[in-house]
């Protein structure tokens, strides 16, 4: 187990510093200037390229990347090109808001989807089967953006209920009970849209792995016991597919993170996703790069506790041909 642990914690650690050097290569060899703003009337030609040597932009591509790798290492990832703030500091401000935004729709996704799974499971091929499945795929074939203006439209525009955007109400002066009601409200629409569209194509593993469960053995002697049925699908057949849950969660980080990206600019969360979007926009090279680097972290790590979870909850994962350590 430590064996097969420490092997997949290596090639996670070498997938990292393959993205992040295709990443820095696309995003430097790509077309356009990142000093183009300053360009303009009156502007005198040495003064930019005075600041592109001061930002090093004028030094060969390796050397920009090596000393780039160095200041990662030590935890100091520049200059914001476009607002002159340290992207250490931009990052501490919208890390914690996307990580709160992914957790909670993470919660949303298993939650509905092992849900919508087993009650599908149970009911095979019944009425009650054929609508979930027909609901799941098409909430899954609705883009996020779409759902989005759906319930921004239903719930804040015609109803009034929610916020359309934002983290916090302008000007509300509150603290306490009354400050995280206002938060709530603001995250709600978010992570409705976040969890419930990742849930639909959960609900589909879900339920494929519970119906390959409820054909084994050891549940059909469950209920020649006279088990309760709820006891034989959570107690017996959930357990025997919870590694397979375990490894479509892990694999729907990266539908997290991108869908992130979407819900965070319809709704102006001020999270990693939209601060990418203004910094491409804005051409600044150290916000996208330090974003696209957490974001890669996020996504790796998600799968390598994916592959860890699997592991504990089925020992077999741990030597695929041994079946042990």
């Amino acid at each position: 187990m430590i064996q097969y642990l420490a092997r997949r914690t290596l090639h996670a650690i070498i997938l990292v510093a393959i993205t992040l050097t295709i990443s820095f290569a696309i995003l430097h060899l790509a077309p356009g200037d990142p000093l183009v703003r300053f360009v303009g009337a009156g502007v005198d030609p040495a003064d930019i390229e005075r600041v592109r040597r001061s930002l090093g932009l004028d030094e060969r591509l390796p050397v920009q990347y090596a000393r780039w790798v160095g200041g990662v290492i030590r935890g100091d990832f520049g200059t914001s090109l476009a607002q002159n703030r340290p992207v250490r500091d931009m990052l501490a401000d919208a890390v914690p808001r996307t990580i709160l935004l992914t957790l909670l729709a993470l919660g949303v996704q298993m939650s509905l989807g092992i849900w919508a799974g087993a009650a599908a499971a149970r009911r095979r091929h019944a009425r009650a089967d054929r609508f979930l499945s027909f609901l799941t795929v098409a909430l899954y074939a609705i883009p996020p953006f779409y759902l989005a203006y759906l319930l921004m439209t239903w719930l804040a525009i015609d109803r009034h209920w929610l916020p359309t955007s934002g983290i916090a109400t302008p000007g509300l002066d509150a603290g306490g009970v009354a400050m995280l009601a206002d938060r709530a409200r603001h995250l709600l629409m978010p992570v409705l849209v976040l969890g419930v569209a990742s849930a639909a194509g959960f609900a589909r593993y879900a339920r494929g792995s519970l119906i390959d469960a409820l054909g084994e053995d050891f549940v059909r002697t469950a209920r020649a016991k006279g088990l309760p049925e709820g006891t034989v699908v959570w107690r017996h057949a959930f357990r025997s597919s919870l590694g397979t849950l375990i490894t479509v969660t892990g694999l729907s980080a990266p539908f997290l993170i991108g869908g992130a990206v979407i819900v965070e600019t319809v709704f102006a969360w001020p999270g990693m996703g939209s601060l990418m979007v203004a910094s491409i926009y804005a051409r600044d090279y150290p916000v996208v790069l330090a974003v696209n680097m957490l974001g890669a972290l996020f996504v790796i790590a998600g799968n390598l506790l994916a592959d860890v979870g699997s592991a504990w909850a089925d020992p077999r994962a741990g030597h695929p041909e041994t079946g042990r350590e």
